[in-house]
């Protein structure tokens, strides 16, 4: 089993918090795990991509080959499109539908959206809405692992325990807020 995830979005999104998360669900269920960052512009809201690769067998490269990716999974939706190269045909998209409009330019919401929908494999999940009523838009990060849990090779239950990790020092309302995010995604993906 191989299991190649794409994540992406903006500096400040969490992107690298999830990838993680990810890859500690992975090796505590005993998958091998290779992971890549680019942080980019991170600091001024510029592009985050993360390369996570999972499998049973050890794994010679942290990089994803074109074509190969079983999941892309996005903070914003324009950078869930800049990566749509690395999707295997059998591929999913999973992404926020909502934009961080950081270049004068951005293209045009709906658009981008609707090229999405058009991918035999998306889901689009208002991420940011979902975090807000689990207690703080800041989980959107975690809504977009929930919407994603259904995809991955690893038990929501190690997902969990990862996020309570994850957020254990920041106390016990930010633990909940954020397993509440992720079941919101879980949920709103299902």
């Amino acid at each position: 089993m191989k299991y190649d995830i794409i994540l992406a979005g903006v500096g400040g999104q969490g992107v690298l918090s999830v990838s993680a998360i990810i890859a500690s669900s992975a090796m505590k269920e005993g998958l091998y795990v290779k992971q890549s960052e680019v942080h980019g512009m991170s600091q001024r809201g510029g592009a985050v991509l993360a390369n996570l690769r999972l499998a049973d067998a050890p794994i010679a490269s942290d990089l994803i080959p074109l074509g190969s990716a079983a999941l892309i999974l996005s903070m914003e939706p324009l950078e869930s499109l800049r990566y749509l190269a690395y999707l295997s045909p059998e591929g999913a998209l999973v992404t926020s539908t909502n934009p961080v409009v950081n270049i004068p330019d951005y293209p045009d919401l709906e658009g981008l959206l609707g090229h999405v929908r058009t991918l035999p494999q998306s889901r689009l999940v208002d991420g940011e809405n979902l975090a807000r009523a689990a207690g703080s838009a800041r989980a959107t990060n975690m809504v977009m692992v929930g919407a994603a849990s259904h995809r991955l090779p690893v038990k929501v239950e190690t997902l969990e325990h990862y996020i309570q990790t994850t957020f254990a020092a920041k106390g016990e309302k930010v633990v909940e807020t954020n397993l509440r995010a992720f079941r919101a995604g879980r949920e709103a993906a299902a």
